[in-house]
């Protein structure tokens, strides 16, 4: 799959293959299989995380097994890198099967924030992000700037708030705490943008037999952003509602 796409569509594979006319509607199809798969992904991760949370054998055996938590949260990062790394050599169902793997395993990770936050700001979170991710996500994809820059600058950005939260595990300041919170907000607001512009130059330039895998990518890439914006949304509503 080529990931070097251009800033314009014209003389891509995807046109040389259905003709100029129909290169948008190739497109628009990919992204409805991208966002289609990235919504039935949430909706894994939502069911099993909230399951996990109201069944109090396995939340107790999680929790108490900080192997088996953190084991998890291993797993989570192998499945991205494998899909990442090998998805031109593996089936378009194995890509969507480990994804949904993925989700799945999220879910149960996730299932701490249900006794850490309330869950009216867990609500109101989700709602909230729902709403930003979506406006990003349209805006991504109709805009004609080129957001490369933007994006290249926004990854240097997220590795510094990644080094500075492990920074601030060991150090607890809640002013940086606080920054972490904003950056990350703005980062992921950004990425999303970014993420979707990419993901609609990258299904205009691939062979249309490489849709499914497109669209498996994408959904990882978009869900990876609702996820983090989510949690970096729920961390500031929790701490403006103390």
């Amino acid at each position: 799959m080529n990931n070097n796409y251009s800033n314009t569509y014209p003389g891509t594979y995807a046109e040389a293959s259905h003709g100029v006319q129909s290169l948008q509607s190739y497109v628009a199809k990919v992204m409805r299989q991208v966002y289609g798969k990235m919504f039935l992904g949430l909706i894994i991760t939502a069911i099993t995380s909230f399951g996990v949370a109201i069944t109090p054998a396995v939340s107790e055996f999680i929790l108490s097994s900080p192997f088996l938590f953190y084991g998890l949260m291993i797993v989570e990062v192998g499945l991205v890198l494998a899909i990442s790394a090998a998805i031109n050599k593996i089936s378009t169902l194995v890509a969507t099967s480990l994804f949904f793997l993925y989700a799945l395993v999220n879910g149960f990770t996730l299932s701490v924030i249900f006794f850490a936050y309330e869950i009216g700001n867990i609500g109101l979170a989700f709602v909230t992000t729902s709403v930003t991710f979506g406006a990003m996500s349209l805006y991504g994809y109709v805009t004609r700037q080129d957001l490369s820059k933007l994006g290249s600058f926004l990854v240097m950005a997220l590795i510094g708030v990644i080094i500075a939260s492990v920074v601030n595990i060991f150090w607890g300041n809640g002013v940086l705490d606080l920054i972490i919170s904003i950056a990350g907000v703005i980062i992921f607001i950004g990425l999303t943008a970014w993420d979707t512009q990419k993901i609609k130059r990258m299904a205009s330039m691939t062979d249309p037999s490489m849709a499914g895998k497109v669209s498996t990518i994408g959904a990882l890439e978009l869900y990876l952003d609702f996820i983090n914006l989510f949690l970096y949304i729920l961390r500031l509503l929790s701490r403006a509602n103390k």
